[in-house]
């Protein structure tokens, strides 16, 4: 991993993981994949491993990590989904070269064509999005209840009901924030 750009935040869902590329939407946001080789350096971290990526492939990769996005928003607040959102989803949905296959050890992983390249690993992460957006899997999408974050992520607690996108980062925030603002409140000693 290259030490001069954000860690990624990676969570269990692919879709999710991958619209999480920018954080702190409606604050200082973060791009954490800001060349052609640090998508590379996402897509391997997450089992796609590419060979390159040309800085258009990176254009259509954050078009399709902010049509994830306004679409996974609108399903998280009860909304219609963007027609362009949807239409850029599927588009990458079909044009890659991905099969689902089985391990030895029982797990579904991808295998990209031969020659992979950027279009066959997005196609992934656009049928995964298109899983979770339709509701084909057990749990929910919800918004990040921090001001600046309002990442889009996958709940599949037992009670459906988190908060943070990471609990680590953002729940950790809200929380010393919180803990501050009390701390202000009360009187001071006086000795």
């Amino acid at each position: 991993m290259r030490a001069d750009f954000p860690d990624f935040r990676l969570g269990s869902v692919l879709a999710t993981s991958f619209t999480g590329t920018l954080s702190e939407r409606h604050g200082n946001a973060v791009e954490r994949i800001p060349t052609p080789c640090r998508l590379v350096d996402w897509l391997a971290v997450n089992g796609l491993a590419v060979d390159s990526c040309t800085a258009a492939q990176l254009d259509l990769a954050r078009e399709l990590r902010e049509s994830i996005h306004a679409a996974a928003t609108a399903v998280a607040i009860q909304d219609a989904l963007p027609a362009s959102a949807v239409q850029v989803i599927n588009d990458c949905s079909a044009q890659g070269r991905a099969a689902a296959i089985l391990t030895p050890e029982g797990d579904r992983r991808w295998r990209l064509g031969s020659t992979s390249c950027v279009e066959d690993a997005l196609s992934v992460v656009a049928a995964d999005a298109v899983s979770i957006i339709a509701g084909e899997r057990d749990g929910k999408l919800a918004l990040c209840a921090s001001p600046s974050c309002q990442a889009a992520f996958f709940d599949t607690s037992q009670s459906r009901s988190r908060k943070w996108c990471d609990m680590n980062t953002c729940g950790n925030r809200q929380k010393k924030a919180r803990f501050t603002a009390n701390q202000r409140k009360k009187p001071s000693s006086a000795e």
